[in-house]
């Protein structure tokens, strides 16, 4: 059985909205309302919702990247206090990594490439030949070991974000975390990354959290899943049980508004989200 490495208890984030009119009180938004998650070490958790509904402020609050109202979190046993100092937090940079939306905006146009995926080796002190590891997770995630001494603009959307990826694990993290970094990408580039994030599980052990909006993205890659709605998990179990026989009705509603291409001369209604029709053999 494998080790409980994520755990989240309890965990509350508001945000306070300033008044809009003299002498009134401040309005409290909730964006994440008391969501108790545990995830095992080597497992793959799909986060899935619609934009609002508290993903993003899930993931960092669970890497550290903001504080929350209330509630904790866990990391391999640690607590993680977001306000603590960098030097204290260097050991959850050291285990987690992530990989953000937008490919564009998340690398910095100044920097090579191979001083972007070098970060966070000499940031964190990582040991070694650090030049040689940087050419390594190039070609690791797809690319020319020459790409590091181009820029960022040099390259295309999915190529970009391969050198995100690549920035991401360099430093070899126990835990990495997809915030919606399939979105802004075409079909093919998409299932290309998919495939590297999943190789990554399936060789080097990463425990792996992905959130997406995408819930065939969920499907291919993870084996768990949970639905969140308005800052709340309403639903969560594997994967093939959540999409096959889901409990709550938003779940329902999401798998629902997922298109579908019917083949010719076969009615709508009379095909399954499995594929089979109701003739068909199960």
């Amino acid at each position: 059985m494998s080790a409980e490495f994520v755990r989240a208890q309890a965990l509350t984030r508001r945000h306070r909205t300033p008044p809009t009119r003299l002498f009134t009180k401040p309005v409290f938004t909730t964006a994440l309302d008391a969501v108790d998650l545990t995830l095992e070490e080597g497992h793959s958790l799909g986060v899935i919702g619609e934009s609002g509904s508290g993903k993003s402020t899930l993931v960092r609050l669970l890497l550290g990247l903001d504080t929350p109202t209330s509630g904790s979190v866990h990391i391999d046993g640690r607590e993680v206090d977001a306000s603590a100092s960098a030097r204290s937090l260097r050991w959850l940079r050291r285990d987690t990594g992530i990989v953000f939306q937008d490919p564009y905006a998340s690398l910095d146009p100044r920097m090579s490439v191979g001083r972007i995926v070098g970060e966070p080796l000499w940031a964190l002190g990582i040991p070694g030949d650090r030049r040689a590891r940087v050419r390594e997770v190039l070609t690791q995630v797809g690319l020319d070991a020459a790409a590091a001494d181009r820029f960022p603009h040099e390259f295309s959307g999915g190529q970009r974000q391969r050198i995100a990826l690549a920035r991401a694990i360099a430093h070899r993290p126990r835990l990495l975390v997809g915030d919606e970094p399939l979105s802004a990408l075409d079909v093919t580039v998409r299932a290309q990354i998919l495939g590297l994030f999943d190789r990554l599980r399936q060789d080097e052990g990463m425990t792996i959290i992905m959130v997406s909006h995408d819930i065939g993205v969920v499907q291919n890659l993870c084996d768990r899943v949970v639905v969140m709605k308005d800052g709340r998990i309403v639903e969560r179990g594997e994967t093939s049980n959540v999409l096959r026989a889901p409990e709550a009705d938003y779940t329902r509603a999401l798998l629902a508004a997922i298109p579908s291409i019917t083949p010719p001369g076969e009615a709508p209604a009379d095909r399954r989200r499995d594929g089979t029709t109701p003739s068909s053999p199960a």
